[in-house]
């Protein structure tokens, strides 16, 4: 997860996807013990150590004792690296190298599903964030957090922060972005009417890889527009829609 935009899915979305078919009982047998690989692997790979335990603690993984330690270790060395960078920056440098090294550590506790120091780490980073469109990526980190962790509350407060934010200024990219996330939020919570007009506003806009794939935004506004609009809306918006066409 970054605080700016990329081309390509979070791999903390891609991540949970898999850990959501993990779960899923309609799910083959046969798929689960490919998916439980490439879930342990990202784990360790990334050092996840506090979501290594949750997804211990709900059984789909098992236990290794050797690798908790091993990670927990990396964990500890790492942020205590980072806290010295904090601290080298507070003592010796300027605003935006303390910045940078908070920031740092915020990315750093998403990184290894640490969610709740992470947003401790957020509210620190804010603090030291002056410009509108920094403020705005962090909340986008905030907002993958909360669709990571399925935290319907986070979500709705960032959404809410990010509207404030804009009224501020904000650029048309960015607000751009906004609405997709709001709109995988109210199809999430089953406003399918909303999500389909927001969805359908950002087709010729669309630069919110980091969320999904251009094809599976595409087929989202498809399905949310068949339940939610009328036949003459669906008609203009949907199926003569020239992006959708293609």
């Amino acid at each position: 997860m970054d605080a700016q935009e990329g081309t390509q899915q979070s791999q903390q979305l891609i991540l949970a996807h898999k850990v959501f078919l993990l779960k899923h009982r309609d799910v083959p047998d046969i798929e689960k013990v490919r998916l439980k690989d490439e879930v342990l692997n990202t784990v360790k790979s990334n050092d996840m150590t506090p979501y290594y335990e949750n997804l211990v603690a709900d059984k789909v993984l098992d236990l290794d004792h050797s690798a908790l330690d091993s990670m927990r270790a990396k964990n500890e060395e790492e942020i205590k690296k980072l806290d010295e960078k904090i601290a080298d920056a507070e003592e010796n440098l300027g605003e935006s190298e303390v910045r940078e090294a908070h920031l740092a550590k915020f990315l750093y506790f998403i990184q290894i599903g640490e969610k709740e120091k992470a947003l401790e780490q957020l509210k620190v980073s804010e603090n030291k964030t002056v410009a509108v469109g920094q403020k705005m990526d962090l909340v986008f980190c905030s907002l993958q957090i909360g669709f990571f962790d399925m935290d319907f509350d986070l979500i709705s407060k960032s959404i809410d922060k990010a509207k404030i934010l804009f009224e501020k200024g904000g650029d048309w990219e960015r607000k751009n972005r906004l609405k997709v996330y709001e709109g995988l939020y109210c199809m999430s919570t089953r406003n399918f009417k909303k999500a389909a007009n927001l969805f359908l506003d950002s087709i010729s806009t669309f630069t919110t890889y980091e969320l999904f794939p251009y094809d599976t935004f595409i087929f989202y506004t498809v399905l949310t527009s068949i339940i939610s609009l009328d036949r003459v809306s669906l008609k203009q918006k949907v199926v003569d829609a020239p992006e959708i066409l293609l």
